[in-house]
């Protein structure tokens, strides 16, 4: 059995990376539990494997070292110091490159001075699309492996029968309003484009805290801007709570579109939910959103937007939806399949970089 210490292990992607019937033999630490109870949903925040000392203390407990995410806020000196205790230990290093840029991070700075760390010190490089892969290899001279993102939902959902067909449903979420956001200019945008679709609707969601003067997200003048839209017969504005899990996938399903209105990033989990679900996305061409899975692409960067291909995007989905036919839609089987695989590239992964 191969022991491996994930950062983190009970996220759902990490959770996904096992083989459904458990054949892979490879076994994932839990995460360790903060002392003072903070944690996110699952466990796995702030993670405490990257914390000064947790390799030397559980060196017997793992053979790989395995970072997805989580280290937002680990200075790269505390990293340097943890890629450290794995050398002097011999426990080799898998590096996930999930994100090339931190959608949380209003700058980049911070996160490329903590990649140069992980990349450098990494035996093994993985990441989720040739695209990512290219970028890896022409900024630091590495070869990363290219593994997809595994299914989100769990087999009963995605086999669930979308909702009986409403009207054309646009939708964007702008979630707590992250630093990769930029909600309304794509939100102004839609507006006149989805007036011209007959009997469409243009729905926004945004988190309730945003309007709570003790919250991280408090940000009253955007989330009153958006609220604003609203004052347009064909746009619907949605304040609540995070949705559940199952919740979010009720939204999902009852949409026809979701529109990102990502600036900067890399790749989507969200997207995955939503092709598992058998909603159609629009995705912004910055990143590598669109090789994930099939999509529509508008320009929009940090340094340009363009409405018109907003248009042709929601416009092409629209036309397709009209004509009856149904957005792309994970099958189990695939979905099952390309876990299994997805495991056992894992775990080569893993044996490559001990020996």
């Amino acid at each position: 059995m191969l022991r491996v210490a994930s950062v983190p292990a009970s996220h759902v992607y990490v959770r996904h990376l096992a083989d459904p019937a458990g054949v892979d033999a490879v076994r994932r630490l839990s995460d360790p539990v903060p002392r003072d109870g903070r944690k996110v949903p699952g466990g796995w925040w702030p993670p405490l494997m990257l914390e000064p000392g947790w390799v030397t203390e559980n060196r017997d407990r793992f053979d790989v070292f395995h970072v997805h995410f989580g280290f937002d806020a680990i200075a790269p000196e505390d990293l340097r110091e943890v890629v450290g205790e794995l050398k002097r230990h011999n426990k080799p290093l898998v590096y996930t490159v999930h994100d090339l840029r931190n959608p949380h991070h209003p700058e980049r700075t911070a996160h490329d001075e903590q990649q140069d760390v992980l990349v450098a010190a990494a035996n093994a490089l993985i990441t989720l699309t040739p695209g990512a892969a290219r970028a890896v290899s022409e900024r630091w001279g590495r070869k990363a492996v290219v593994l997809p993102h595994p299914h989100v939902l769990d087999s009963v959902r995605i086999g669930r029968p979308r909702p009986r067909r409403g009207p054309f449903v646009v939708a964007m979420h702008a979630k707590s309003v992250r630093a990769n956001m930029d909600p309304l200019t794509v939100l102004d945008a839609l507006v006149p484009i989805v007036a011209e679709l007959p009997g469409a609707i243009l729905q926004l969601d945004m988190h309730d805290e945003i309007f709570h003067s003790d919250n991280h997200w408090y940000a009253p003048e955007l989330g009153t801007a958006l609220q604003r839209r609203a004052k347009y017969g064909h746009v619907e504005v949605r304040v609540h709570p995070y949705f559940t899990d199952d919740e979010l996938w009720d939204y999902l399903s009852s949409i026809t579109v979701s529109v990102l209105p990502y600036r900067f990033g890399t790749h989507s989990g969200w997207l995955e939910a939503c092709f598992d679900l058998g909603t159609a996305v629009v995705v912004p061409s910055c990143g590598f959103y669109n090789e994930q899975r099939p999509c529509e692409v508008f320009e929009f960067t940090e340094e340009s937007f363009d409405a018109g291909s907003l248009y042709h995007a929601v416009r092409t989905t629209y036309d397709r939806w009209a004509k009856g036919f149904d957005a792309p839609r994970a099958r189990w089987c695939q979905r099952r399949a390309e876990r299994v695989r997805i495991a056992q590239s894992h775990r080569d992964v893993y044996q490559s970089a001990l020996g």
